[in-house]
């Protein structure tokens, strides 16, 4: 499975000039192929081939006609699930039945999109109440244009999804770059597009380093706007790329996200919640539920819990039934959790964890680590981590529990768990972030608006909100006054 070539105007390219590197298994360090690296010659024929697309025909076509498309490249990855899913474990380590899930997410995400795409054509030329009967006034939804996209390791699939998208729903054409770590799958879904019949330039997939491909393809004169996924670091390199050119970016960032237990909760759903909160993904979430913080009477028998249910966590390979935690998607993620791990004892009590399991010899695995009662100021409490590490910190009432919470630079994610749905409401309007979850954790959907406050982001995605992040609005107005225009005269 795979070609391991860049897709570039309709075409599989492996241009001999071009250099290479390996996509690598996390779970056996074993090389799974050998990829092509694209370099400024190739960032400009797929930008090209995307503006070529874009203006002869694809901004044109109609919202049935995309909406099609959009089905037909669900009924692709819904045929492939299984393969598709194997794949993704192979580059990424994630365990099977996660993987498998976001190809189902993947596909209903085309299929939702193809529903706006059609709903889009009753929306256009709507005439709008104006105040002076000689003019109508009607609004045109027209695509952005050409559309750079950057997607991170955390999700490989599934966040190329969540843009590729509503951007072809939108009528915008792409060039997406996967991260250097995880490129399989996104290679996978250009597949699934050209099986779809999507036209030629429409969709364009290259490959490579984000630091050496990123100030290329913003920087393109012939690009219109930029969407970005991954650290807080590189989404500032992102839009300093773009800011020369006034050009539009859609950031999705980093989060230090808190869940908060009050002590009318039940310590086993709360732990439930906890451990889903912070190490699904193995951690290597935007939305990681770090920092659990617990009201005080329930703080002992909680941590006792927490610390016994982390060691009954399964670690090990992707494939292999029950495994709850896989390896880290790469080895410098992998050395990053082991130097945070290290660090982390200076300012907090290690109860459990952090160590690399000594079964499993090869492979990028660490043990899930708790610590207790972190300092404040340490790296551990306030960086965010994409890793499997989980700081719990006692707190009296809610104002405190608040303070703690809203103590960070991000502002994307947070959970509260209790019995009083008052308390929880009440929290809910105090909580900066943009995605809240009561007495739940990384509920997610398609229908619902996901982005960040502050730090984590602008914009938001998912929904409605992400179709209208490709879309420009414009006013088209018609004189219809029964008498001939006449300038004032003075």
């Amino acid at each position: 499975m795979g070609t391991g070539m860049l897709y570039i105007d309709g075409r599989w390219l492996a241009p001999a000039a071009c250099r290479r590197f390996t996509s690598v298994d996390p779970a056996t360090e074993a090389p799974i192929q050998t990829l092509v690296m694209a370099g400024p010659r190739e960032v400009d024929q797929a930008v090209c081939a995307a503006r070529r697309a874009f203006d002869s025909r694809w901004r044109f076509t109609s919202g049935r006609e995309r909406g099609a498309l959009l089905d037909g490249i669900a009924d692709d990855l819904a045929a492939r699930a299984e393969a598709l899913a194997l794949l993704e474990v192979q580059d990424h380590g994630k365990p099977y039945p996660d993987a498998l899930q976001d190809v189902v997410d993947a596909t209903a995400c085309f299929r939702y999109y193809a529903g706006l795409a059609r709903a889009l054509d009753e929306r256009q030329g709507l005439a709008l109440e104006i105040d002076d009967p000689r003019f109508e006034c009607r609004v045109m939804h027209e695509p952005v244009g050409v559309v750079a996209l950057f997607t991170p390791f955390t999700f490989p699939l599934l966040a190329a999804a969540w843009c590729v998208a509503p951007a072809l729903a939108a009528g915008a054409t792409c060039v997406i770059k996967p991260s250097s770590l995880t490129p399989l799958s996104t290679l996978e879904l250009a597949r699934s597009a050209d099986l779809a019949g999507l036209p030629s330039g429409v969709l364009n997939v290259l490959l490579g380093y984000g630091a050496e491909l990123g100030p290329v393809l913003v920087q393109h004169p012939e690009v219109d706007k930029v969407t970005f996924a991954g650290s807080l670091a590189n989404g500032a390199q992102v839009m300093a790329s773009a800011a020369p050119d006034i050009k539009p970016v859609s950031l999705e960032l980093g989060g230090k996200s808190s869940l908060i237990v009050f002590d009318d909760a039940d310590i086993e759903t709360a732990v439930e919640w906890a451990l889903y909160g912070a190490f699904w993904n193995q951690g290597q979430t935007s939305s990681a539920l770090s920092r659990l913080l617990v009201q005080e009477a329930l703080f002992e028998p909680l941590l006792e819990c927490l610390v016994a249910r982390t060691q009954a966590l399964r670690v090990g390979p992707g494939m292999e039934p029950g495994v709850q935690i896989g390896p880290l998607a790469g080895l410098r993620h992998l050395h990053r959790m082991i130097s945070l791990i290290a660090q982390g004892q200076q300012d907090a009590r290690l109860l459990y964890g952090g160590l690399r399991p000594s079964l499993l010899g090869r492979g990028y695995f660490i043990q899930p680590a708790v610590f207790a009662e972190p300092d404040v100021a340490s790296p551990l409490w306030r960086h965010e981590c994409l890793g499997p590490v989980l700081s719990v910190k006692r707190f009296r009432n809610e104002e405190e529990a608040l303070a703690l919470a809203n103590d960070t630079i991000y502002g994307l994610a947070a959970a509260v768990v209790t019995g009083d749905p008052a308390r929880a409401d009440w929290m809910s309007q105090r909580l900066r972030a943009g995605v809240v979850w009561l007495n739940c954790a990384h509920a997610g959907f398609i229908q619902a608006p996901w982005g960040g406050n502050r730090l984590s982001g602008n914009g938001r995605q998912r929904g409605p909100w992400g179709l209208q992040n490709y879309l420009a609005p414009k006013q088209v107005t018609r004189f219809v006054g029964a008498q001939p225009w006449r300038w004032r005269q003075s």
